[in-house]
């Protein structure tokens, strides 16, 4: 039960003061003081924001019941996480950060935020494919390979793989 509990408050403390938090709230903020430009662009705006919200905080909430750990490094995943929206694509919550960002660029019409997207997705990316991938792979070895070579990194799979 500590662990839950321990894996439950790194998780909402990252979330909220750490990279999503940041990247998805202080900096939008910062660049457009949460103006909305009126628009076709408003609609398409709230329906990304939504679409980005839900896998990245169902990933959360499976990183902590199904990974038994959290989103930061401290409390790594005791179990590679392979189900819900892990079956369709391997990033859902970086995938979800980029649709928030994308939908906030379009809401406010900002310029800066779809230049903030663009860095966060080439950031990303790079962290991907050198730290985060290699250490999957020392740490669950052919569970994640077999994973790796059925669902997609950034692209989701039309039908959910089954493990």
């Amino acid at each position: 039960m500590a662990s839950l509990r321990r894996s439950i408050v790194a998780s909402v403390l990252f979330t909220l003061f750490g990279g999503p938090g940041i990247l998805m709230v202080l900096l939008p903020w910062r660049m457009t003081r949460f103006r909305v430009t009126a628009g076709w662009h408003e609609a398409v705006g709230c329906v990304l924001i939504g679409l980005g919200l839900a896998p990245l905080l169902e990933s959360i909430a499976r990183f902590i019941v199904v990974g038994r750990g959290a989103l930061v490094p401290n409390v790594p995943t005791e179990h590679l996480v392979v189900s819900g929206l892990y079956r369709f694509v391997r990033n859902p919550m970086y995938v979800g950060v980029a649709l928030v960002l994308g939908g906030e660029a379009l809401l406010f019409w900002s310029e800066g935020v779809a230049i903030e997207l663009g860095l966060v997705a080439l950031a990303v990316h790079l962290f991907v494919c050198f730290y985060e991938e290699p250490k999957l792979t020392r740490t669950f070895g052919e569970e994640y390979r077999l994973y790796q070579r059925h669902v997609g990194r950034w692209i989701p799979r039309l039908n959910p793989w089954k493990a």
